[in-house]
């Protein structure tokens, strides 16, 4: 592919990917932080969720994803998957052209919550038995405060449109009914795909814990730290230009079908 021709500033668009629709709480943030930027946003909808997935099956679905969207000449890449980070962010970084950043758990700003209850991390099963999950965990002051809880059923509701805030009661039953009346100081939406259903387990949380119950995601510092990179790597877009169109998707699956969903999810306001 040609180079664009080298100016103050950087045209290009950054491509985001995700399992999903995941990552498109991510690109909320981003558009906010970023005004001046375009974004490619591919979602591999055909392969989600990739929380159920082996780690091997996750590197190769991510390296795919990346490649196709640095093939579209995009400056920089996010990774919006917890998943994806934890099984192939390394590997991401060796081998692609481009400049690299990826979402993580928010369990160091939840962790850092004063208090004696605990931590509840919420995220797809892969994301919670990664190593790279394991060792941020290790590191933390108190890694025995925080519990881990797989979720399986909640990205592939998401996927089809359904946010509402009683439509996962079951679910979350099922998982958190063996820590009731527990004491929770802080809640991380470990999955891009829980800031979508964050008045649900709010809901859930209020009815059934103690304590303050605080819900803490990645995705403000991750569009914060993409910020950096581009002006560290001085390819940030022209701040005095409106990009039109700001976003282009994709997706693995039936675009048809899914681009209205994908509109619907970036337009929905989060408020915690």
């Amino acid at each position: 592919m040609t180079e664009a021709p080298k100016t103050e500033y950087d045209p290009r668009p950054v491509g985001v990917f995700d399992s999903g629709f995941g990552g498109v709480s991510f690109l909320r943030n981003a558009l906010v932080e970023l005004p001046s930027e375009r974004f490619i946003y591919y979602g591999d909808n055909k392969n989600a969720p990739y929380g159920s997935r082996s780690e091997e099956e996750i590197l190769l679905l991510a390296e795919n994803a990346a490649e196709s969207l640095v093939d579209r000449g995009v400056k920089a890449l996010v990774v919006a998957c917890n998943t994806a980070t934890s099984a192939a962010i390394n590997v991401l970084r060796e081998r692609l052209s481009v400049p690299v950043v990826s979402v993580e758990p928010a369990i160091k700003p939840a962790c850092a919550m004063p208090g004696d209850g605990k931590v509840l991390m919420l995220a797809t099963l892969a994301t919670t038995k990664l190593s790279r999950y394991r060792a941020l965990q290790s590191r933390m002051p108190d890694p025995a405060r925080i519990i881990n809880v797989g979720c399986p059923g909640i990205v592939e509701r998401v996927e089809m449109g359904e946010i509402g805030e009683t439509a996962f009661d079951d679910i979350l039953s099922e998982r958190l009914s063996f820590i009731e009346g527990a004491k929770i100081d802080g809640i991380v939406l470990g999955c891009t795909h829980f800031p979508f259903i964050a008045p649900a387990i709010s809901r859930y949380a209020s009815m059934h814990f103690t304590g303050e119950c605080r819900l803490f995601d990645g995705n403000a510092g991750t569009a914060r730290q993409l910020k950096r990179v581009l002006n560290a790597n001085g390819i940030s877009a022209d701040p005095e230009l409106a990009p039109d169109p700001q976003v282009l998707f994709l997706t693995s699956g039936d675009k048809d079908a899914l681009e209205p969903i994908f509109e619907m999810l970036l337009k929905v306001p989060i408020g915690y």
